[in-house]
């Protein structure tokens, strides 16, 4: 009969914190922050969740202190099972459950004695994580292939200039979408031409585009815009396309079968680059340029012309994110319109480890969090909106330093290559 005994290399914390015991820990001091703090400072009102745009027709109503106690324990039990190392198998699904009852915990606590509608913030969370969607899918075709884009910000902002002046020139939303991806790829190109022809170092010249395009649209803006709104500043709006059936959906319908068509082109996008890079002769010589040069030169694979290539078709994605904000949003541009969305858009990217379905999650989950800022301002709340903008940079900082995975980019990511 033989007995395994526990060593003292057993016990070292680099084998004992594994990343489901490191997320477990993490998932059971929020619980706990939830299942008390959330449950002390909720009123004992119903918390109510309706379908509608008011407070009737409640989906879900749940009492405030009871619902924080609840769903926190729900995170609380998801981090035991992490953290006693039972259910490795599961921890996909154990994070989700705590993540989410957290959430839902902190929800209880702010909805108390209120109502939140949950068609309206699910499509305000789609819309405004839109733009993010789109750049950090911008991210992941620069990434993948080897080249640190920093410059998403100002592709966003050339885009959305593109598209409001070309839209109000012409009087055409198609047209300005062409001119919201013409502005992006102009910014593409300079970062393709300097990081891949010149080898600038790439965090460098990304920082400069950024603030090239936000000096080059600045000085347009004062220029002709403002003195003449009605001949550069007025582009047609994007009207929704609604499919007939699905729009008719309880809650979903609404949502994904009523919006926007660049919501349409953005979700399709995630399905096509996802599948591209998985399935096709495109994604494994971007893979393989991204992860070893060297080796792709050897097989044949023309890695520069593959990088140019991807750092391009990046410049599209990114304009078209750029032109959601002035066709769909605003209906105007306005200087540093983007306001810091494509740095969002360059955490979606970390915190969704490189891939487009991950970039697409993380993108809805901030969209959501500002939503939730917006909605805390509207009620009252005595919780900082700025607290939630936070989000994004906390997730991110948390997925790189590995407190709930590890998130690795592409082996030659950043890395300048020259032919021997």
């Amino acid at each position: 009969m033989s007995t395994t005994l526990l060593t003292v290399d057993d016990l070292a914390p680099a084998k004992y914190w594994t990343r489901e015991r490191r997320s477990g820990a993490v998932l059971v001091v929020i619980g706990l922050l939830a299942a008390v703090g959330f449950a002390l400072l909720a009123e004992s009102a119903p918390a109510r969740f309706t379908l509608g745009e008011d407070a009737t027709g409640a989906a879900l109503s749940i009492d405030g202190k009871l619902g924080a106690a609840v769903f926190g324990a729900l995170t609380v039990a998801a981090g035991v099972g992490l953290l006693v190392g039972v259910a490795r198998r599961w921890f996909t699904v154990l994070l989700v459950a705590g993540v989410l009852g957290f959430v839902l915990s902190f929800l209880c606590w702010q909805v108390a004695g209120n109502f939140l509608p949950l068609v309206g913030t699910a499509s305000s969370s789609l819309g405004l994580a839109v733009p993010l969607i789109l750049g950090a899918l911008c991210g992941v075709l620069c990434e993948r292939t080897g080249v640190v884009n920093i410059g998403i910000e100002g592709q966003l902002l050339m885009g959305a200039f593109g598209a409001a002046l070309i839209g109000t020139m012409t009087a055409s939303v198609w047209l300005g979408v062409l001119g919201a991806v013409t502005g992006g790829v102009l910014i593409a190109a300079l970062l393709a031409v300097l990081a891949i022809r010149f080898l600038v170092d790439q965090v460098v010249i990304g920082t400069v585009l950024n603030l090239l395009a936000l000096g080059v649209t600045g000085f347009l803006y004062e220029r002709l815009m403002q003195t003449d709104a009605a001949a550069f500043n007025t582009p047609p709006r994007m009207q929704n396309l609604r499919i007939p059936v699905l729009a008719d959906i309880p809650v979903v319908g609404p949502v994904l079968f009523d919006t926007s068509p660049l919501v349409y082109i953005a979700l399709i996008l995630v399905a096509v680059i996802h599948f591209g890079l998985a399935r096709t002769r495109w994604g494994l010589r971007t893979r393989a340029v991204g992860e070893h040069p060297t080796a792709a030169d050897t097989v044949g694979i023309r890695v520069r012309g593959t990088r140019y290539l991807n750092v391009l078709l990046g410049g599209v994605v990114a304009g078209l994110g750029g032109a959601f904000f002035t066709l769909v949003s605003t209906g105007a541009f306005g200087k540093n319109m983007t306001a810091g969305a494509g740095f969002i858009a360059l955490a979606a990217l970390i915190f969704g480890g490189f891939r487009p379905v991950g970039a697409l999650l993380a993108a809805l989950f901030f969209g959501f969090a500002n939503t939730l800022a917006i909605y805390l301002s509207a009620i009252g709340s005595p919780v900082p909106s700025q607290f939630l903008n936070m989000l994004p940079y906390i997730a991110t900082i948390v997925a790189v330093a590995g407190l709930v995975g590890r998130v690795r980019a592409p082996a030659a990511d950043g890395k300048p290559y020259v032919k021997s």
